[in-house]
């Protein structure tokens, strides 16, 4: 089945300058990047974009600006990541009227909802909307898990088109076609799960780290589309150290770090996060270098 949303959709990063306001030409620049690298959709105010640390005015200028910037050549999607049903549809109303593609959403912070009051909120949060969506599993961090069985039941909401799925398990990717079977694009949003969840079948990815390294994080994607396994292991090996990086709670700190060794950005964040200092800092450091330094040849 050909699913509408597929490919690397990367998780994007809102720049900032070092006094901690938008720097929206250096989130452009980076988006350029990305776009150039051959990516097929953007996913802005995600986690990595740091949602929750932006005032309300700030997504909608960050989104805005993406639209603008992408011209139609990849569909924008925005996170959706606010603390109530009311909030989210307010803000997905807005989203619209920017010119979005459709959204990611996530469940609604703040709040450990339970399976059913988690089922009302996508439920009323994703009919808000004739625009697709995709529904973003990540009980790690958001301690809410949308299991294959609750996505089934969520198959009767046409616009519900794609789920990323970061459960940190392998074997949920084979529940779920299990499940579902090719009802919805399936991504992948751990980084160092890819190459594994990539083999069991899957139809995109929702890149954290290779936002750094977009070249070759399009070829390692263009592999597994071909079915270049021997080739893909070893991309993967050399990628894995900073695939990692994006499974720490630290995940933005580190990636933007990235981002700044690469030339593609800088590590200023929005606080409470703050630029990792002394050891740790050394250690993602050497982490990143060593990886710039083995960075492979691609044709």
């Amino acid at each position: 089945m050909a699913h509408a949303w597929q490919g690397v959709f990367p998780a994007v990063t809102t720049q900032f300058r070092e006094d901690q306001s938008l720097d929206l030409d250096a989130t452009g620049k980076h988006l350029e990047a990305l776009i150039e690298s051959g990516v097929t959709g953007l996913v802005m105010c995600g986690s990595l974009g740091e949602n929750q640390a932006l005032d309300a005015e700030e997504k909608r200028q960050v989104v805005e600006a993406a639209v603008k910037t992408s011209r139609g050549r990849v569909p924008v999607l925005s996170g959706v990541a606010e603390t109530s049903d009311r909030a989210a549809c307010r803000y997905i109303k807005d989203c619209e009227g920017l010119g979005v593609a459709g959204f990611m959403v996530m469940p609604a912070m703040a709040y450990k909802a339970d399976p059913r009051e988690a089922m009302t909120f996508f439920r009323t949060v994703g009919g808000s909307t004739k625009l697709p969506w995709m529904l973003y599993n990540n009980p790690v961090s958001y301690y809410v898990d949308i299991t294959p069985a609750q996505l089934l039941e969520l198959g009767e909401m046409k616009n519900l088109v794609a789920i990323k799925e970061s459960a940190g398990d392998p074997r949920r990717i084979t529940e779920l076609r299990n499940a579902v079977g090719e009802r919805f694009s399936i991504f992948v949003g751990v980084d160092d799960l890819l190459l594994e969840a990539a083999i069991l079948g899957i139809d995109g990815w929702v890149a954290g780290t290779g936002i750094a390294f977009p070249r070759e994080n399009q070829y390692l994607w263009e592999l597994t589309r071909r079915g270049e396994w021997d080739r893909a292991r070893e991309i993967y090996r050399w990628f894995s150290p900073l695939l990692r990086l994006d499974t720490h709670l630290k995940f933005v700190q580190y990636i933007k770090l990235c981002m700044q060794e690469t030339g593609l950005g800088k590590e200023w964040v929005r606080a409470p996060r703050l630029p990792i200092v002394g050891e740790e800092r050394e250690r993602v450091l050497a982490v990143i270098r060593e990886g710039i330094k083995r960075r492979p040849t691609i044709s």
